[in-house]
């Protein structure tokens, strides 16, 4: 079994090397975390325009319950 060589220009290579890893994960985590805070905006907009539907059809006068599509006629007939 050959033993790890601990010259000082191998442990500069590695430290450096470790220190690029570092650097792009530390790019990766911030894109995601923007990714992230632009999903969750996305998620509250959407959450708002769903509670405006519901709203909205509660005040058309219309039924709470959900309406069975195939009651209503295609718009051929």
């Amino acid at each position: 079994m050959t033993e790890p060589s601990n010259h000082p220009n191998d442990t500069e290579q590695r430290l450096t090397d470790l220190e690029i890893k570092v650097s792009y994960a530390d790019d990766l985590l911030d894109t995601l975390n923007q990714l992230v805070a632009r999903q969750q905006e996305q998620i509250d907009l959407l959450l708002r325009e769903v509670s405006r539907q519901r709203q909205r059809g509660s005040d058309d006068g219309v039924s709470a319950a959900p309406r069975d599509p195939r009651d209503e006629l295609p718009p051929h007939y």
